[in-house]
């Protein structure tokens, strides 16, 4: 056992267990580990799967006051889970992302990127890291493209431009790694030096597509990351880039589409992205390609803002007030005295603005009534507010924040 693996506390083993034990987006695993924390959900499932299950989840329903359904849910969970208890060795997965100069991000950790804890009981027990240390620091002023792996030549230009772009202005682009829109975008990145990071539906030690190995490599290199929530070793399947595409929508401050078909995968990234109250571009295409007929569908049904170029992507991710580079930041930094955030709205953004309360809460479907926008841009615009500080999410709905 290597030193890290030793040096590793119960709750990073017990987290790196759990993610090997559970799929992704289990929320049943992730509920009971947010009941009992990591190690002791790990020690009443590695109790219960040898002995009388039914008193076991009976037992722990009514010490933590469960209700029947919940119940249920984790007498089902502790079927899945158990046949991968043989042969559990978290300490052994550590070794194995130790030789490879990797790292194990859990939350609390001062690396951990809290931007995924809106995911709740679905959110990653751990993070399998390749690459810079601090998945945090990386991920800060982040921005998510995604798009078709069938790409086209201006699909892949348009992702190159719009990551090469943002990487000029601090940003870091995150996607899937994969062929076709992922990698140009992560290439643009890479090209001028700035910071990008993959999400891999697979262990970090199969740096996949095979194809895609180098640009992968050169990213890590780079300042960049490769990460995972599935341990070494771990094969990528439909499931797993499905549930992967939640961490990219998370991850980012907003999500582009920059090229998909009518049912390209690269659409649920989209609406995850739409149910986080996260803000959601999509590039236009020519009306007569059907490799942009869902960034096209995505735009008639109000559900992303059109975007072109990499400040208004920037726009889009909240991101013009506080960058320091460029001609526009200086003007904003000379005319900061004279304006503030509410300058910046426009359109539906205004409106959502203007029919939010000062307090008791509104919930989105009251703002499309009161604000008079489609339910997608009052979703889209409830995001940026939340970035700009002009709004914010209570138990009692979204409120209005004082400029």
């Amino acid at each position: 056992m290597s030193g890290r693996a030793r040096a590793a506390g119960s709750e990073v083993l017990a987290r790196a267990a759990w993610s090997r034990l559970a799929e992704p987006a289990d929320v049943t695993a992730g509920a009971l580990v947010a009941i009992l924390g990591a190690v002791e959900a790990l020690a009443w499932l590695t109790t219960a799967a040898d002995g009388d299950l039914d008193h076991h989840v009976a037992a722990l329903a009514a010490e933590r006051s469960l209700d029947a359904t919940t119940a249920r849910r984790v007498r089902r969970g502790v079927d899945r889970w158990r046949p991968r208890l043989d042969g559990l060795e978290p300490a052994r997965d550590l070794d194995a992302l130790d030789r490879m100069g990797g790292v194990l991000v859990v939350p609390g950790d001062d690396g951990w990127p809290t931007s995924l804890d809106v995911l709740g009981a679905g959110a990653p027990f751990c993070l399998w890291v390749r690459g810079a240390p601090s998945p945090a620091d990386v991920l800060a002023r982040s921005v998510s493209l995604v798009g078709a792996r069938a790409s086209t030549g201006y699909g892949d230009r348009v992702a190159g431009e719009l990551a090469a772009g943002l990487a000029a202005h601090g940003f870091t682009t995150v996607s899937g790694g994969a062929y076709g829109i992922d990698a140009a975008a992560h290439r643009g990145a890479v090209t001028v030096g700035g910071a990008t990071v993959a999400f891999l539906a697979g262990g970090v030690d199969r740096l996949y597509p095979a194809g895609n190995s180098d640009l992968l490599l050169a990213m890590v290199e780079r300042g960049g990351l490769v990460l995972s929530e599935v341990p070494p070793g771990s094969v990528p399947s439909r499931v797993r880039f499905l549930r992967r595409n939640r961490l990219i929508a998370a991850a980012g401050a907003a999500t582009v589409v920059v090229e998909a078909a009518w049912r390209s995968g690269s659409l649920s990234t989209a609406a995850v992205a739409v149910d986080l109250l996260r803000p959601v571009g999509a590039v236009p295409g020519p009306v007569t390609s059907m490799a942009s007929a869902g960034c096209h569908r995505l735009l008639r049904e109000g559900r992303a803002v059109c975007v072109t170029d990499a400040e208004e992507v920037r726009e889009l991710a909240g991101g013009l007030a506080d960058d320091g580079a460029g001609v526009r930041a200086a003007e904003d930094a000379r005319d900061a005295v004279h304006r503030g955030p509410l300058d910046s709205l426009d359109g539906p953004a205004r409106q959502v603005f203007d029919a939010l309360p000062l307090s008791g809460g509104s919930r989105p479907e009251d703002l499309v009534r009161g604000a008079g926008v489609d339910e997608g841009l009052v979703l889209s615009a409830l995001g940026r507010l939340e970035l700009l500080g002009l709004a914010a999410r209570t138990p009692g709905g979204w409120v209005k924040r004082r400029a």
